[in-house]
């Protein structure tokens, strides 16, 4: 969750670093530090945004070609001055960054502190560097021949947990050490420089070529002994240097108030992009090169569980619907969370699906190898390339949404339904569920998806004027039904992460079992009833509402009237097949949320309490 930028080479660093912070503000954080080394490690820290420490180190000496840098999101500790990192060891040996969370650190503090360790923070992280400082200090008493590298790599071999740590030492100050457990790091190598970064957008500027790091994997960068990698147990590795496919325009705003208004506004290139080159040109077949040594597996499946977390859930719910309704397999939707935590039924039967924008997702990555464990055949679908949950799974899919910098998920969910669609037809079809006829059908309609968002953008004003009514509002009520109960749900998770009105999402039919009670002259309840199925279904609860005095704000088919004679406020969407109205009707109700938090002052790309990427538990 929180951020690491790392520099070594013959730049000054502090620009470097403090660059690589503000791309990373993204994730959600709450203090911000740096460390730098010119003949002495030079450590300022602070509570607050990146703007704050920048404030904060005006007129101090920022010089040194070799730095760390961190944006915390507090797990041990109150955020403080004190308690953001880099931490430093009690003697002052070492200087240490940490994502993640050292499950053992009360055992190890107190051992410490029986040695003569005090400690100035509540941090987990501080417990590591002491622990370091005390290994190597006390190997160098007993006249152990021991170097930095050595103390460190041995200390982590004590830790249980997650980490991605960069660490600074007095004693050999020419280098920077990193290692990764749960944690993700990438290393950019340029030229006679080295880059570090918990994501590849802090550093995607200055180079291509990048390593990331695997699991037990350890790193010594210095200025003379250039790049070695092995793993914790100090085992040689052979490092695989990957190209970074991240275009620098990707992570700025791009003349956009904000990134999730262009997020919002990039989804029909988003979804273009996941299927291009799936999709054939004739529209008559789908190609998931990612799923091809499992499509067997898949076709013959007894039971599919898919795993996420948050959005990634809510797109999760999609396919289920959609799988179960043209497959005909049996679907399950688990948290990732609830997943890991109970004893689940799995054989090698069963086939796992692990939903994750950024990859990272503890509890997603945490489930999936509990399911690889269990024997079943795991599969991911994700945006971000080279992110653990591809690298542990057995096949999958990516999405190509590009980077999505805003906290709160968008383009991400439609291009993960987007995949989760392609997978429903292309098993219906496999399975002879989908005649060729109507398989044609409905990948042309697929393609045509795009263009039909372009225009559902198109009543972003509106939308707008829509929003200005209900800034003072404290509760929102959302109702869908059928594969539309699942956008009720993103469309109430939207409003609350960025505008912090207490929302909720429920089957329409659930209504009067218990969310009724609620009606009244000041609920707004938004309600997602295109023209499907249950069509007079949703009519029958507006009318229920409208009894009660409820607000209505309805997402209704271009052209419905009566739906729209009966609601307050009406958003209209391209008429488009049941299975992909999900697609459309969700991004009337990101403009929603979007336009409320932004009147009502909140910052949308930064919410507070949340990250991006939630790498711990």
């Amino acid at each position: 969750m929180c951020g690491i930028v790392g520099y070594i080479g013959e730049k000054d660093a502090y620009p470097i670093l403090i660059k690589g912070l503000k791309r990373l503000e993204y994730r959600g954080y709450d203090s911000a530090g740096i460390a730098l080394v010119d003949g002495r490690l030079k450590i300022y820290k602070k509570k607050g945004k990146v703007s704050d420490l920048e404030k904060f180190v005006e007129g101090e000496d920022v010089s040194g070609s070799i730095g760390i840098a961190h944006t915390r999101w507090a797990t041990h500790g109150e955020p403080s001055d004190a308690n953001a990192h880099p931490h430093t060891s009690m003697k002052g040996k070492f200087v240490i960054i940490h994502n993640g969370i050292i499950e053992n650190y009360s055992r190890l503090k107190k051992r410490l502190e029986d040695r003569g360790y005090k400690f100035r923070t509540d941090t987990d992280t501080e417990v590591l560097a002491n622990l370091i400082e005390y290994i190597y200090l006390k190997a160098r008493e007993g006249n152990r021949k021991i170097n930095v590298a050595e103390a460190v790599m041995l200390a982590m071999r004590k830790v249980i947990g997650t980490y991605g740590v960069l660490v600074l030492s007095e004693d050999d100050p020419d280098q920077i050490i990193a290692a990764r457990n749960g944690s993700p790091l990438v290393i950019g190598i340029g030229k006679n420089e080295y880059f570090f970064a918990s994501d590849a957008t802090p550093i995607v500027e200055y180079t291509k070529s990048v390593i990331y790091m695997n699991d037990g994997d350890f790193a010594i960068v210095s200025k003379k002994g250039g790049f070695s990698l092995k793993t914790i147990s100090n085992e040689p590795v052979n490092p695989a240097v990957e190209k970074l496919d991240i275009d620098i325009a990707a992570i700025e705003k791009g003349g956009y108030d904000h990134f999730m208004l262009k997020e919002i506004f990039e989804q029909p290139q988003a979804i273009n992009d996941t299927f291009r080159g799936r999709l054939s040109s004739a529209l008559d077949n789908i190609v998931l090169g990612g799923l091809h040594s499992v499509m067997d597996k898949l076709v013959n499946a007894k039971r599919i569980i898919i795993v996420g977390c948050g959005t990634s859930w809510h797109a999760g719910l999609v396919g289920e619907y959609l799988i179960e309704e043209y497959a005909r397999i049996p679907v399950e939707v688990e948290y990732g969370s609830e997943f890991r935590y109970r004893n689940p039924i799995l054989t090698d039967e069963d086939i796992v699906i692990a939903i994750s924008q950024s990859g990272e997702t503890a509890d997603t990555l945490a489930a999936v190898r509990l399911a690889k464990e269990r024997g079943a055949t795991v599969l991911g679908i994700c945006n971000v390339v080279g992110s653990s949950i591809p690298r542990e799974t057995d096949a999958g899919v990516y999405t190509h949404a590009g980077p999505e910098i805003g906290v709160a998920s968008t383009k991400a969910f439609t291009s993960q339904v987007t995949v989760l669609t392609m997978l429903a037809y292309l098993l219906g079809y496999k399975k002879g569920v989908i005649s060729q006829n109507n398989f044609k059908i409905l990948l042309k309609e697929l393609n045509f998806i795009p263009n039909k968002i372009t225009e559902v953008l198109k009543v972003n004003d509106y939308i707008l004027d829509v929003a200005r009514k209900f800034i003072e509002t404290t509760n929102f009520l959302y109702l869908g039904r059928g594969v539309l109960f699942p956008v009720a749900l993103e469309g109430a998770l939207k409003l609350k992460e960025i505008s912090y009105i207490h929302a909720e999402g429920y089957p329409a039919a659930e209504m009067k079992h218990g969310p009724i009670a609620l009606i009244d002259e000041n609920m707004p309840v938004v309600v997602i009833a295109t023209k499907d199925k249950s069509y007079e279904k949703i009519v029958s609860n507006i009318q229920e509402i409208k009894a009660r005095n409820g607000i209505v704000i309805a997402v209704v088919t271009k052209g419905d009237e009566t739906i729209s004679s009966m609601a307050d406020y009406k958003i209209e969407v391209e008429e488009v097949h049941e299975s992909l109205a999900p697609l459309l009707t969700v991004v009337p109700l990101q403009l929603l949320a979007y336009h409320v938090a932004v009147l009502r002052g909140c910052n949308v790309d930064q919410p507070r309490n949340l990250a991006k990427s939630v790498t711990v538990e």
